[in-house]
């Protein structure tokens, strides 16, 4: 993943997507973006904790220990999807126990 890409078009985003997070009471929010081939991701926690491109991967697969390959399959067609129309694919996750 590409550090210089998530400076580009996601460190801008960060206040924004913690705000974001404490208005819908969300656990941890993330958002992917690419250019080119090139992929950047970010995944903030409830804690303010930052995550960026390889470590908020591995965040997430922590999350989601047993559903992370299903989850991202899903996701990944609805990704593109908003990219191509030029909007961040954001996504805010509740954990229920």
């Amino acid at each position: 993943m590409e550090y210089a890409l998530y400076e580009r078009e996601l460190a801008e985003v960060v206040d924004d997507l913690k705000a974001s997070m404490a208005s819908d009471k969300d656990d941890y929010i993330f958002t992917v973006t690419e250019n080119r081939g090139h992929v950047a991701m970010l995944l903030i926690e409830k804690s303010g904790e930052v995550y960026i491109n390889e470590k908020a991967r591995k965040r997430l697969q922590i999350l989601w220990p047993l559903a992370y390959e299903s989850n991202m399959q899903q996701f990944i067609p609805d990704f593109a999807q908003q990219l191509s129309e030029g909007e961040l694919p954001i996504n805010g996750v509740k954990v229920s126990l």
